[in-house]
């Protein structure tokens, strides 16, 4: 993802939070979660309640202490013990009914964000576009950080509200008014302690704000930075063996360290951040314990309201003034939940944008009697065209060569043939009932049960024990049949030869009505090669067989060459490159020597 898109993350407004966050409130959970969130709410606002009996026990306590009285004041102590149990019970079940909303919520907007990015291929657009970066990371991280952050800041600023509006009329009452002269008056403030909370949270919050601003867009790029070097090692994890055969060990150490660069230099702006903010709310918090006792002292030497009545003002101003500096308080955890935020309202974005991408190729399944192509024409996403338009057909049974240079396009057919490539023109007509099956040249292998990798993407249950035990045989993968139900990382643990033929053991299984291979045999010796597509051909005869290869041994096992071949009359070939034609030809004839065929297949 480009700095450019970094930023456009980060000016996401608050109407797209509330994009993000409402979802679920409105969900078939709706209920569940707003009967969780009205007791935690009730409990956060019992502990307010709570509070205000501590402030009056306060009170009573000292003035009990000032008075000598020890029958009020061992009345005191039972007091303080029971509302003390109180406030943990209420304390303790509040954190607990909080989790379990968040991690039902957590839930919920996993799935639905897993749905919508794998939901049309976005998770493969969004891959050829890189568009956005980590999505693992914005999945499994951000999301926690939503939930998690969005509870945690707006129970807390709920509790903030309450408790001002509990204590600040508590405390204009008990500070009462104070009299002081200017140029030659008697002036008098009532509840004094009231404006100074005021001015003392006002002043400290707009220079926390001011200190702090910068937080947002570091921790922003923190978790960015973080994500890319975890991938880093992931890769490396991935690319064990290649890395190990070309000595690249210096060469991934030095890309590894790069990428840690930005994460040391990027906590060193956080820390420096973090220390200016800290010294101004660490002042602030520390000066706040004595500050009631100051401005409170001049009534309690004046003798106009005794001990108790000045430790229930200072409670009560620590109340109001911790109300008040909520936001300072929680200043870094909203950086750091605004930043999360960010990151998913771009991924949110991205994901739409790559589900709304109208491809230009049609795939439809229709009563049709072969597979037809309609003038078919494949773009790069930047939008040069890879080929003019084709139209052909493959019948049943037919074994059907592909073949060109590496990069005119042989993959990009078979993509758009699937139905994952959105760029260019043209049809793509199917079969109702035929089932089409792709082997890239790397096939994929899931964490698992080796059963499990053999059978996807069906269920590991899916073939009879025997049925899989003979392919792996016919396949020349006797010796793994022992370990089908052992699970591993198959694509780390097998050669790429081993998980190729894994490959074929997939298509006897699955036996559908057209295979295509994309360079799927290329980690086989020509003798193994060879053994496999007589395989495909005497398991699956009625099936079509459609090879990309760039061993011209592999012929001898199809009928049929599209070759692509460069576009003579292309006059944009020195500025984007060539584009190709596809000649049709039968194997063993001049592919030149293919205009009648290749008329006859757009028939």
């Amino acid at each position: 993802m480009t700095m450019a898109n970094s930023q456009v993350e980060q000016r996401s407004d608050w109407r797209a939070v509330w994009r993000l966050i409402k979802p679920y409130w409105v969900s078939e959970e709706r209920w569940k979660a707003i009967g969780l969130l009205a007791t935690v709410v009730g409990l956060a606002l019992g502990m307010v309640y709570v509070n205000v009996l501590l402030n009056q026990w306060n009170r009573d306590f000292y003035n009990a202490l000032e008075n000598k009285d020890f029958a009020a004041f061992r009345a005191q102590l039972w007091r303080f013990s029971y509302l003390a149990f109180i406030y943990i019970a209420v304390a303790i079940y509040k954190i607990y009914l909080t989790q379990a909303l968040e991690i039902r919520w957590r839930a919920w907007m996993t799935s639905q964000y897993m749905n919508d990015w794998l939901a049309g291929q976005a998770y493969y657009r969004i891959e050829q576009s890189a568009r956005a970066d980590n999505p693992d990371q914005r999945i499994a991280e951000d999301l926690k950080y939503l939930t998690s952050g969005t509870l945690t800041l707006s129970l807390g600023l709920l509790s903030s509200v309450v408790t001002l509006v509990s204590f600040i009329g508590i405390l204009w009452a008990v500070s009462g008014p104070i009299s002081f002269m200017l140029f030659g008056h008697e002036r008098e403030i009532p509840g004094y302690m009231v404006w100074f909370a005021l001015a003392y949270a006002g002043i400290g919050s707009l220079l926390v704000a001011w200190i702090g601003k910068p937080l947002i867009g570091q921790n922003f790029m923190q978790q960015r930075f973080e994500a890319d070097f975890r991938f880093g090692l992931i890769r490396i994890r991935e690319n064990a063996e290649s890395v190990a055969l070309y000595r690249g060990e210096a060469q991934e150490h030095a890309y590894l360290n790069s990428r840690f660069t930005r994460i040391r230099e990027n906590w060193w702006d956080i820390m420096r951040t973090t220390k200016r903010l800290n010294v101004a709310s660490t002042f602030y918090e520390q000066f706040a314990l004595i500050f009631p006792f100051l401005v409170g002292a001049p009534r309690y030497f004046g003798g106009a309201i005794k001990l108790g009545g000045l430790m229930q003002i200072a409670s009560a101003f620590g109340q109001v003034q911790s109300a008040l500096s909520w936001f300072i308080g929680a200043f870094t955890s909203l950086a750091e939940w605004k930043a999360s935020v960010n990151r998913l309202a771009g991924f949110h974005a991205t994901v739409d944008a790559a589900r709304a991408i109208e491809s230009g190729i049609r795939v439809e399944r229709n009563g049709v009697a072969a597979l037809r192509i309609e003038s078919l024409s494949l773009s790069l996403p930047g939008g040069a065209t890879l080929n003019q338009p084709l139209s052909a057909a493959i019948e049943s049974g037919q074994r059907i060569l592909v073949a060109g240079p590496s990069g005119c396009g042989k993959s990009t057919l078979f993509r758009a043939i699937a139905g994952i490539w959105p760029y260019g023109d043209g049809e793509v007509e199917i079969p109702q009932s035929s089932s089409l099956l792709f082997l890239p040249q790397r096939s994929y292998l899931p964490i698992g049960t080796l059963r499990a990798a053999l059978t996807y993407p069906a269920a590991e249950d899916a073939y009879a024990n025997e049925d899989i035990i003979a392919r792996l045989d016919a396949c020349r993968l006797t010796h793994l049949a022992p370990r089908l139900d052992e699970v591993d990382n198959w694509s780390q643990r097998l050669s790429p030869g081993e998980q190729q033929r894994l490959a074929f053991v997939r298509v006897l299984l699955i036996r559908p009505d057209m295979v295509f291979l994309d360079e799927a045999s290329s980690a086989l010796d020509s003798e193994t090669e060879a053994a496999m597509y007589r395989l495909l051909t005497e398991e699956l005869p009625d099936a079509a067989i459609i090879s990309i290869a760039h061993r011209e041994k592999v012929a001898q096992y199809h009928d049929e060459r599209w070759q692509f071949v460069p576009d003579a009359d292309d006059r944009d070939a020195l500025h984007n490159g060539p584009r190709y034609r596809i000649a049709f030809s039968g194997i063993g004839a001049p592919v030149e020597a293919a205009s009648q065929l290749s008329a006859s297949r757009t028939q």
